[in-house]
């Protein structure tokens, strides 16, 4: 690995001491692993199977003693009436970066996705991004308006959007900006920091389309403008064809009604396209017959390229993938067995295939894809392996059904030099160190 060049991200995250590497023995494969777990409950009562403190617990609640909690009665149905993780997840929290947007009004939080098994996000950690702040919009004065190229310009009622009979679907969402500090090189020690602007939810809702047939759109529209009711106006223009293909206007994710963050009482969907086109608060859809080039299509969420000129209107989300354990938050606790746990997806449709290399790219396997496997939504896969307290260049390379392959940085660079912030969906690399820290690295 000498002849590689690595750059480190900055902002190192704080490591518990019971973190770092421990020395209780293990079985060398896999298999002898789970078939002596069967008699180890002597190990179990020492620490556990994998040694350390990782999984040291009370004495005196562990075999053969009876715990605490089989000793006493519990709270009963009443206790929560919304139910909250337990207490013993409380980290598992949506974080910021003070100094990666201005003001608390114009800002964003970013999803723990190395706390996520499988591919749906929980509504509480799914990722805020906000232009003018999160608007608080009561349902009865809430207002849909569709107006411009068409041949009944209509005024929605929440009631009224509620009555069309419904669809529902997971995406993901990712902000065009995920990944964007990393263009330069590592900047962020952390796959929540470098990956965490991204949710997949079960949206329910309205298709699109069947709002604007009540409306009757005319033949010469081939545009749409989403308009939001938040004191930014957030505007996108999106193309009617588009429009009509699988965008939504949804009320529900995963089951309940949106979270104010995620734009109560109604916001737009748009599958595979940047998260900023997801108008939240939606308030208003005009039609008509070319774009509109408003100031987050203009100034913001284009491409700058090393000529100066940017790319415009780069609307999809390119196949991406990441490791999300071991990662930065995830450093490895024990030698022996392990696997490897990460999230991929495309906004071309499903995810065919994702490859993991140990060794910085020199050697490939290919991971197991968990299903369900669905179009514009996130794939969790996994790949067991054995870790002896070797140095491993962890990276993952997707393949969605298009046949399109996630790119190395340097071959993104070499077309769109590193003046973007837009559009990083680059292979990712971490660092597994000796002692089992893992660090955000580039290689060069």
């Amino acid at each position: 690995m000498t002849d590689k060049t690595r750059t480190r991200g900055r902002l190192p995250m704080q490591i518990p001491a019971d973190a770092q590497r421990q020395g209780g023995p293990v079985s060398a494969a896999r298999r002898r692993f789970l078939a002596g777990s069967a008699a180890a409950g002597g190990a179990l009562a020492a620490g556990g199977l994998l040694g350390g403190k990782a999984l040291a617990g009370n004495p005196e609640n562990l075999p053969p003693n009876i715990p605490d909690w089989s000793r006493y009665l519990g709270a009963g149905v009443d206790a929560h009436p919304y139910g909250m993780p337990v207490e013993f997840e409380s980290h598992v929290v949506r974080r910021n970066v003070e100094w990666l947007t201005a003001t608390s009004e114009s800002s964003v939080n970013f999803t723990p996705i190395h706390e996520m098994d499988g591919f749906v996000t929980p509504n509480g950690l799914c990722f805020e991004r906000h232009h003018g702040g999160m608007a608080i919009v009561p349902p009865e004065d809430y207002r849909l308006m569709i107006n411009g190229l068409v041949d009944r310009p209509l005024i929605f009622t929440y009631q009224d959007i509620m009555r069309f009979p419904p669809e529902s679907r997971f995406h993901f969402l990712e902000c065009a900006a995920n990944s964007g500090m990393e263009w330069r090189g590592a900047q962020l020690n952390g796959v929540q920091y470098t990956h965490g602007m991204i949710h997949c939810v079960y949206y329910t809702g309205v298709p699109l389309k069947t709002l604007l047939q009540e409306a009757g759109v005319k033949t010469s529209a081939k545009w749409i403008l989403a308009e939001g009711g938040d004191s930014a106006g957030m505007t996108r223009s999106i193309p009617l064809e588009k429009a009509l293909d699988d965008c939504m206007v949804v009320y529900s994710m995963n089951g309940e009604r949106l979270r104010a963050e995620q734009g109560y009482p109604v916001r737009l969907i748009v599958p595979g396209w940047e998260g900023n086109m997801w108008v939240k608060w939606l308030r208003r859809i005009e039609v008509g017959d070319k774009a509109w080039y408003h100031r987050e299509e203009t100034s913001k969420y284009t491409d700058l390229l090393p000529n100066g000129k940017a790319r415009k209107f780069t609307w999809v989300m390119d196949a991406k993938s990441v490791i999300t354990s071991p990662s930065p938050e995830k450093p490895m606790r024990a030698e022996g067995p392990q696997v490897l746990k990460g999230l991929a997806w495309s906004g071309h449709g499903r995810i065919s295939r994702v490859d993991v290399s140990l060794d910085g790219g020199i050697n490939w396997q290919a991971a197991q894809l968990h299903g369900p496997v669905l179009p514009k939504a996130l794939t969790f896969f996994t790949l067991p392996f054995e870790w002896h307290g070797q140095e491993l260049l962890l990276q993952s390379r997707a393949m969605d059904e298009t046949g399109y392959v996630q790119p190395r940085m340097a071959a993104l660079q070499e077309v769109r030099g590193v003046n973007s912030i837009y559009h990083n969906n680059s292979i990712q690399t971490w660092l597994v160190n000796a002692n089992g820290v893992v660090d955000n690295v580039r290689l060069g």
